[in-house]
């Protein structure tokens, strides 16, 4: 039988499972983010150890890959924190918006790892975010062809 079906080759083909993507943005980030990413690298290195303590290969690559993005991340990150005079969007603010219909949103603009739109966070990269920088209370926008009036800013 060819050693291309044993078990051994199949761990080692799992343990190569490559690198994730990198953002090419600036890894702006909050207070909360960077806190996030300290509990991911303890996390992942308590995992990479159990795995290893139980020899699980796959689980180790996982682990170790995982690692590597969160540090690299880590050591890319650049805390930014709004001035609390601030009178327009910026990274780190929430906004409150009104659309055209009437109904609000409420949005909080924070780092690409840390955006959670369900929890009311956006990327700084995103549309809506670009959109919104550098525009006051009462400031309008438009957004995939429907607008928006700035009612409320929060740092």
């Amino acid at each position: 039988m060819s050693r291309a079906f044993t078990r051994e080759d199949d761990n080692e083909a799992i343990a190569d499972i490559g690198d994730l993507p990198i953002s090419p943005h600036r890894n702006l980030v909050t207070e909360e983010g960077i806190m996030q990413m300290e509990k991911h690298v303890n996390r992942l290195r308590k995992e990479f150890a159990e795995a290893e303590k139980k020899q699980e290969r796959e689980a180790m690559a996982t682990a170790t890959r995982n690692l590597r993005y969160w540090q690299t991340r880590r050591e890319s990150a650049e805390l930014s924190v709004p001035d609390p005079d601030e009178k327009v969007v910026r990274f780190g603010m929430t906004v409150r918006l009104e659309g055209e219909d009437g109904k609000h949103v409420t949005w909080k603009i924070v780092g690409e790892d840390e955006a959670d739109p369900n929890a009311g966070k956006i990327s700084h990269v995103s549309p809506m975010a670009q959109a919104m920088f550098g525009k006051g209370v009462g400031d309008t926008f438009t957004l995939n062809d429907r607008e928006w009036e700035i009612v409320g800013l929060k740092v």
